[in-house]
């Protein structure tokens, strides 16, 4: 595989201090318990680093590259020296530009907008939503969709002859995950890029589930850029990145046109305007940037690599053997998997549980035992109705009316957790499995707006 996975030692390396972890809930069933947040894949917790941090800068928050007074002054020294924190975090080289968006969404609409005319996209159907959609929105850009595979080896094979086999020979882009958002499971980078450059195409790594859990290297993956989000590194401050080649980015029309964007502006005789646009990162950063969002995200970098990767990855390989040993013996539950029980993978899994909505399950947890996980296709509706199958199981008795008719329960549990999960909320998650399945819910619910909700 292309990320390697550190034996498992829980003594290596102690939850990472995060915002939240104090926080009581109310139960159905009476009482309240600390929150335990198991939905890192969504939205990971702040760092207590990180906010520390941007509480600390607060006072001084100012407008960047927009004033001569003190507080804009410093505020653009931190934007900028943010952006060299995270060039290092991920190591880009001199010709690499790193540019602030809002999400991983935004950086791979970003890229799809400045691909040049013509370009073929190859992404497998197992992509995120942020990942498989923003190529077609380019009318001149064709987009190739490949299958499932169901092997790390197969899934280059399969690149492979796509890009091969591609009329005519064009640019051309790659586009894949470094690992699922649905199963957590690791794809083989470096041997997808290897195909992708042996080929004459470039590839773009969208690391938002990857980059919390390992340490990407551009130079180390041979990618051509890297996308990832904030929110999912523990800097939940609306910010993303777009890191790698500039040529390309160069070359384009600004993503957006405004002030930041444009070096110069003047007014023509004939009465229109010509515009000189920055050819930096800030080509594609118009308007005020998100200075908090950018600090914090450098921050989330900084204390990852001071805390040591390694012993982060020891750890969290011990909660998911932990949670697999858990959820295989309950024999009801069915974990769902691209490349086999054996695959690396970061601390994603998704399951179902035979006899019960997922909806409905996960409702359950929340409500009667203080555990946030999420139901549903995560934004990955492909994939995971390729792991469900295509027939629907028999709806249970809280499901969504407002879904597609015949698929009210074709829908999965995904639980996630990082850096920051102490060992007791991955016990009661598995001792919570374990009393539904056997006694049954304990509290009634019903269907609203679309959610299994405890009823009243």
């Amino acid at each position: 595989m292309s990320v390697s996975v550190v034996a498992a030692d829980r003594s290596v390396c102690a939850p990472l201090p995060v915002l939240g972890r104090d926080v009581r809930v109310p139960l159905v069933t009476g009482g309240e318990v600390d929150y335990a947040a198991l939905d890192y894949a969504a939205s990971a917790p702040a760092l207590q680093r990180v906010w520390d941090d941007v509480a600390a800068y607060a006072p001084y928050y100012g407008s960047v590259h927009r004033g001569a007074g003190y507080l804009s002054q410093l505020s653009t020294d931190l934007f900028e020296n943010s952006r060299r924190t995270i060039e290092e975090f991920l190591g880009c080289g001199a010709e690499d530009q790193v540019i602030f968006t809002r999400s991983t969404t935004d950086s791979l609409n970003l890229l799809a907008a400045v691909l040049p005319q013509d370009t073929r996209v190859f992404v497998f159907e197992t992509e995120h939503h942020a990942s498989l959609l923003p190529w077609e929105q380019r009318a001149d850009v064709a987009v190739t969709y490949l299958n499932a595979p169901r092997t790390p080896q197969q899934a280059v094979d399969t690149l492979e002859k796509a890009l091969a086999e591609r009329e005519p020979y064009g640019p051309a882009l790659v586009c894949v995950t470094g690992a699922s958002n649905v199963t957590g499971e690791l794809w083989p980078v470096r041997e997808l890029a290897a195909a992708a450059h042996a080929h004459g195409a470039r590839i773009v790594l969208d690391a938002a589930q990857l980059v919390p859990h390992h340490p990407v290297d551009l130079a180390e993956l041979d990618v051509d850029w890297v996308a990832f989000s904030g929110h999912k590194l523990y800097a939940p401050f609306g910010a993303g990145v777009l890191a790698g080649r500039a040529d390309w980015l160069q070359d384009a029309a600004p993503y957006l046109a405004g002030g930041g964007a444009s070096r110069k502006v003047s007014r023509r005789t004939d009465g229109g305007v010509d515009v000189e646009w920055h050819t930096t990162a800030a080509r594609h950063e118009a308007g005020s940037p998100n200075v908090i969002g950018a600090y914090a995200i450098a921050s989330a970098c900084r204390a990852l690599s001071e805390a040591g990767f390694e012993g982060l990855i020891a750890r969290e390989q011990a909660l998911i053997t932990r949670v697999r040993e858990g959820l295989t013996e309950v024999p009801e539950v069915n974990v769902l998997s691209l490349f086999g029980e054996d695959a690396a993978r970061v601390g994603v899994l998704s399951f179902v549980v035979e006899g019960w909505n997922s909806s409905h399950f996960a409702a359950a947890l929340s409500a009667e035992y203080g555990i946030g996980v999420r139901d549903g296709l995560f934004c990955a509706h492909p994939l995971v109705r390729t792991l469900l199958g295509s027939e629907p199981q028999e709806p249970g008795e809280c499901g969504a009316p407002d879904s597609a008719p015949g698929e009210r329960s074709l829908n999965a549990i995904r639980v996630s957790f990082g850096a920051g999960t102490p060992d007791e909320h991955v016990e009661r998650f598995l001792r919570a499995v374990k009393e539904l399945v056997t006694d049954g819910a304990r509290w009634n619910y019903r269907t609203e707006g679309g959610r299994c909700v405890p009823a009243v």
